[in-house]
Order: C-alpha cells, then structure tokens, then sequence
C-alpha cells in the first residue's frame, strides 16, 4: 500500500467523522458538550468504551508484547473485570448521588478545596501523559508509513494527529465522541478480524478449531504465572495491578466516567459497565491471539521485527494485500483515536469545571473559555508527544504508559479510598504535600526494591503502593 492511498484513505475516514461531528452538534450546548445532555443510550456506551479503553496502544503493543511476555497479560485482563465490578457498584452510585459532572467534585464535598484541587490536578497530569503516550505511538506509526516517504517530519505528524481530533470535537464534545467512538470500535475490531484471517491462512490454519489447537500447542501461549514472587508476570501481582489500575484509570478517571455519566439513570450505567467488562476480556484474548500469529509469521518468513514495531511492519507488507493493510490503517486510526477524542474532551471538561470554575459565568463567556481550554491541551499534548519522541526509543508503549500510571493515579486512588472506607476528616490544606511525597517514596522504593525487599522486584502494583502511602499520609493529617 502507498503512502498516497494511506493519506488519502485517512482523509476520508476523518472526513466521515467530521460529518458525524456537525450532525451530532447542531444546537450545540456547553450542557451536551461535557454530558451530552444525559440521553446517552447505554449500549452505546458500552461498545465505544471499548475502543476507547484499547486505545492505539493496545492494538499495537500488545500483540507486540506476545513474543516476550506470553499471554501473561490476560492476568491483567482478568483483574480489570473485577475493578469494573467495583466501579459499578461502588463508584458510579456516589457518582449519580451526588449528581457531579465532574467527579473530583466528590473530593470538595467530603475533604475541602485543596483535595477537591489536588485531585483534578492529578488527573490533568495523568491523562495528558496518558493520551500523549496513545497518540506518541499512533504518530510514530503515521511518521513511518506516511510522513517519511514524504520527507516530513515527526512533528508535523503531531500537528497533524492533535489537528484532526480537535476539529470534530471542538463543537459536539461528548455527545460527539459517544457516536464516533462506537463507529471507531467497529473499525478497529473488523481489523483485527480481517488481520488474524489472514495469517491463520498465511499460516495454513484453515478452520478455528486449527487456530485454537496453534495457540494452545505454542509456548508464547502461557498465561498464569504462579512460580516466583519476583517475576513481574507473577499472577497475584498482575492481577491486583489490573484490578487497581482499572478502579483508577476508568472510575477515577474524569475521561472514561464522563461517558458513564451521559447515561440516562445509574441503573443504564452499571449494565453498561457491566456488558462492557465482559467484552473486553474476550476482546483482548483477540489481540493476544493476533499477536501469536503476528510473532510466528514474522518467524517463519525471517521478518526483523519485533515489540510496537511488528503489527505496522507485517501489515504494510506487499504481499499482505491492499485489504488487509487498509483495515490495518483503519484500525489503528480507530484505536488511537477513540481514546485520544475523549481524552482531550475530558481534559477541557476538567479544567473548565474543576480549576477556572467556568459555572457561575454567562453562557457565551463559558463556550469562549471552554474553547480557549480545547485549544490550549491540544497545544499541550502535542508539545508532550514530541518531548517523548527524544525519550522513548525501543519500548512497548503499554508497559510504559502503565508505569506512567502508577505514580500518576496512586494520589487520586488514595483519597478517593479515603473518603469512601473512613469517615475521618483531615486537614485539607496539607493534602497537596501527600500527593507529591505519596509518588516519590514509590519512587524510591520502586527504584531499590530488590535492595530492600530480599529480591523483591515491584511491578505494576506500584499503583497499589503509592496509594496506600497517600492512604497513610492522610491518616498522619487527620484531625483529632
């Protein structure tokens, strides 16, 4: 496949996004940009949430990861579905209860001003690492198959990449990003069908029974790992991290909870989230299954690839065929983007609700503001994606952006687990000192651990850790 046709199918995929954009933002309120006026059907939200939990990270890192790792990530996996079960029954309540648009509003109500500041800030720096390592990896995969044989540089793909998410949602918001992210979801699944078709052919497996036997047959089909407390696969440790990192990166998280909330009642919201968690497990046994195939094609066919690097490279193949290479584009287009749009919504949503307090002012002076903020993130993400271009070379962007996570979110998981399990108050106005030390002892630690504990390796249960210490820090400034 040229880079002419990759350019020119991008143009028109984003061209229907962006008729889907002026269809769904005509009349167009600051209500229906942050919660799509509450009449979000809930299957909706189910299926583009799982595009936009994926992201472009997961269709590409992990098959990528196969080859090195197994199928020790579906431990992970199995621990999001119980997180998920915690945020439905737990979170999505208080949330409804309390009526909040944005859910940091929570931590005002129960603590005061400077935890409900500090945890909207939190998540302002983890969500733009986070949507910046998503898009980092897209544009990295635009710049190789587009950009390059052009002679343009990697910025330019930024600017492009930031560019196209911030025209179809400058207007619509998350009433927008609800339809675009079921049709990107669409997409990115077709993709991965199409993909794993063609290599079990590739391959000779010519039924699923053939391809299952493969996969149970191949040693990069392990799973569980039980045998040394040390390894970073080790069950227990990925399986509390998938617990933890979903309780925080989605019900802690302004950007996936900001779809909840569009849902009609609490009861939409939990079998959304509930169908939702079920998918996805299912979802990601498809891309480790691709990623086997991936691995064992570029093995027998010699193709020096491997890690983020080998999806785009078999994929772009000639002799893969002009229609499997567009469904490879399409998906990764879909992938990342339906994560990215939300994202950069739910930071303007953030910043305009939580930090500048946009509420009190006329409706035109809060549309300005909340269009100036679009445009500010959109600026800021691309300024961050072009600083980890200079710091991230050879990695898996998934094992990156979960460690990027865990120092990022432990603060939020802190008092969030705080408010929720005690009824103590604090002294609010120290709790900006706990969310700074909380990461840096985990830091510490995390950096010494085989040191300090007798061999002991710290994974990503990194998150659970820096939020027992914020935990800890808000028991010593407690108030009597």
């Amino acid at each position: 496949m040229q880079p002419i046709h990759i350019l020119f199918l991008i143009i028109a995929y984003f061209g229907v996004l962006i008729s889907i954009s002026y269809l769904t933002s005509k009349n167009a309120t600051n209500t229906s940009f942050f919660l799509a006026d509450n009449k979000s059907p809930w299957y909706l939200v189910a299926f583009g949430m799982i595009g936009a939990s994926l992201s472009g990270v997961t269709f590409i890192s992990v098959p990528g990861a196969v080859e090195t790792k197994q199928f020790g990530y579906l431990q992970v996996v199995l621990g999001y579905f119980f997180g998920y079960l915690v945020i439905a029954y737990v979170l999505l309540p208080l949330y409804y209860r309390l009526n909040l648009t944005s859910i940091y509003f929570y931590l005002k109500d129960r603590f005061g001003n400077t935890s409900y500041k500090t945890g909207a800030f939190a998540f302002l720096i983890s969500r733009t690492i986070g949507a910046a390592f998503r898009l980092f990896l897209v544009a990295k995969v635009l710049q190789l198959l587009v950009f390059d044989p052009f002679g343009l540089p990697f910025p330019v793909a930024v600017v492009v990449t930031i560019a196209l998410i911030w025209l179809y949602t400058f207007k619509g918001g998350i009433k927008t990003i609800i339809i675009t992210d079921t049709l990107q979801t669409l997409f990115m699944l077709i993709s991965v069908v199409v993909t794993v078709v063609f290599l079990a052919s590739a391959l000779e497996l010519n039924s699923i029974s053939a391809i299952y036997n493969n996969v149970i047959e191949s040693p990069m089909s392990k799973t569980f790992f039980f045998n040394d407390r040390n390894d970073a696969q080790f069950f227990l440790k990925s399986f509390l991290a998938g617990m933890f990192i979903t309780i925080t990166m989605t019900g802690l998280d302004q950007d996936m909870m900001q779809k909840n909330l569009t849902c009609k009642n609490i009861k939409e919201a939990q079998k959304n989230m509930l169908s939702f968690s079920v998918v996805l497990i299912f979802v990601n046994i498809l891309f480790l299954v691709l990623g086997l195939l991936l691995t064992q094609y570029a093995q027998q066919n010699n193709i020096e690839a491997s890690k983020d690097q080998l999806f785009p490279t078999i994929a772009m193949l000639p002799e893969i065929g002009i229609t499997t290479s567009a469904f490879f584009i399409l998906g990764l287009i879909a992938a990342a983007y339906s994560s990215a749009d939300s994202a950069l919504t739910s930071l303007t949503t953030s910043y305009c609700i939580d930090i500048i307090n946009i509420s009190g002012k006329s409706s035109k002076k809060q549309e300005t503001l909340r269009k100036k903020t679009h445009v500010g993130f959109s600026l800021l993400l691309t300024i961050v994606i072009i600083l980890f271009d200079t710091l991230f070379t050879d990695v898996s962007v998934i094992w990156e952006l979960f460690k990027a996570a865990g120092y990022t979110y432990g603060p939020i998981l802190g008092l969030f687990a705080f408010g929720i399990y005690t009824k103590k108050n604090i002294h609010d106005r120290w709790v900006w000192v706990i969310a700074i030390l909380a990461p840096m002892v985990s830091y510490f630690l995390n950096m010494y651990s085989v040191e300090l504990f007798n061999g002991y390796k710290i994974g990503f249960e990194i998150l659970i850790i820096n939020g027992i210490l914020t935990f800890i820090g808000l028991l010593i400034i407690k108030k009597q």
